[in-house]
């Protein structure tokens, strides 16, 4: 069916005035920004009586918008004919309020891993829900079992990047949303590395920093099984960090790297997912550590950086960023356990910790709210107590 283009106005309004405290700033800009452009746009609009009354469709008027007065409907000059268009409220909302995969609707998932320390990695591919709190049960394997891993999330697959196994890797694979099934290996990275930070756009995923101690900014496609391809460098090498992802750059925050200046850094860089373009330093976190998650937790207006370790403190600390500009952290709550090498997860809502270890290993599951700032509290267990691992979500 057609859409009224002021069915869809109002539609928006509708949800902007229904909004509450807790719909991201983002999401209110969005849709905000939407609605301004179709009233623009359809004020600006010819309308004809009927489709025989249309200008021929040729390539002076490719991607022109008329209406027909007497089927009420909005046509667009396409491919040398006017195409009805078909789009609906709810695809337009869509796509405007979700710009990243760094945040999910359903599920959680954290792969591989050290389930003993020192001496064993799995490649275990554990899924747990965000709809209640509950335990996460074995819905796969990844190829080759590892630690130290990278996540990223496409809106159909999540991808496990690099790791320990006892060699270093430079693996990338991919595990289906759809069902529950083993993953593939789908590509390489440019290096191989352990301990790097993960991010995702909507059409690519990204792996930054990492051991052998590097600033590499690489990136692989989501639309087909590629290698990645060096797109930049972070601002210092460093591995340990962790990786956060807004709907138009990536981040990649805290890490480790011997000698001067500093061996903890409490950095956060940024770049852009439009274009192949190296990181620029846009704040600090309130305190330098390294080993949080490798792949953080992101809702639509924060990043966030959790857990960690300065020789002797291991952290419990829950901190966060704004996207909307380049800003310091501040520290928001606590994790339950003080821990490091911790995965993260992150639906629309909710911010979720799940495993890590040293001091003591562990296979708790953390949630915290996006909505205030506060603690976390434990939701679920792994299947397996186990810290190094990669989170995704869909």
């Amino acid at each position: 069916m057609a859409i009224n283009l002021q069915k869809l106005i109002d539609e928006i309004q509708a949800r902007l005035n229904t909004s509450t405290g807790s719909t991201p700033v983002s999401d209110l800009s969005r849709l905000s920004k939407i609605s301004s452009t179709i009233n623009d746009l359809t004020s600006s609009i010819t309308s004809y009586p009927g489709l025989s009354n249309f200008p021929v469709a040729d390539s002076s008027n490719h991607g022109d918008i008329v209406y027909s007065l007497d089927s009420g409907a909005y046509r667009i000059s396409e491919q040398l004919a006017w195409r009805e268009i078909t789009l609906n409220a709810d695809s337009v909302i869509a796509a405007v309020s979700t710009s990243t995969q760094a945040q999910g609707s359903t599920s959680g998932y954290a792969s591989g891993g050290y389930v003993t320390p020192l001496t064993s990695v799995t490649n275990i591919i554990d899924k747990f829900p965000f709809s209640s709190d509950a335990n996460a049960t074995d819905v796969g394997d990844l190829s080759v079992a590892r630690a130290y891993v990278a996540g990223q999330s496409s809106s159909a697959s999540g991808y496990t990047s690099g790791g320990f196994s006892p060699t270093v890797l430079n693996t990338i694979d991919k595990f289906p949303f759809s069902s529950d099934g083993n993953a593939t290996d789908v590509g390489d990275m440019t290096v191989t590395r352990y301990g790097h930070a993960g991010q995702s756009s909507t059409a690519s995923g990204y792996n930054s920093g990492g051991f052998p101690i590097q600033n590499t900014i690489d990136k692989f496609p989501f639309s087909s099984d590629a290698n990645a391809t060096d797109v930049g460098d972070l601002t210092a090498s460093r591995r340990y960090c962790s990786g956060q992802s807004s709907a138009d750059n990536g981040y990649t925050s805290s890490g480790f790297a011997p000698g001067p200046p500093t061996p903890y850094y409490d950095v956060i860089d940024k770049f852009p997912f439009s274009a192949d373009a190296n990181a620029t330093d846009v704040g600090d976190l309130t305190v330098a550590r390294y080993a949080g998650a490798g792949t953080g937790q992101s809702s639509a207006d924060n990043g966030y950086v959790v857990g960690g370790f300065n020789p002797p403190v291991t952290y419990d600390i829950i901190e966060k960023f704004p996207f909307a500009s380049d800003a310091n952290a501040t520290d928001v709550g606590d994790m339950t356990v003080a821990r490091r090498l911790v995965s993260g997860q992150s639906s629309t809502v909710s911010g979720y910790i799940s495993g890590g270890g040293l001091p003591s290993e562990s296979n708790v599951i953390d949630k915290f709210p996006f909505a205030s700032d506060a603690n976390a509290t434990d939701v679920g267990d792994l299947t397996v107590v186990k810290y190094g691992a990669a989170g995704q979500q869909v």
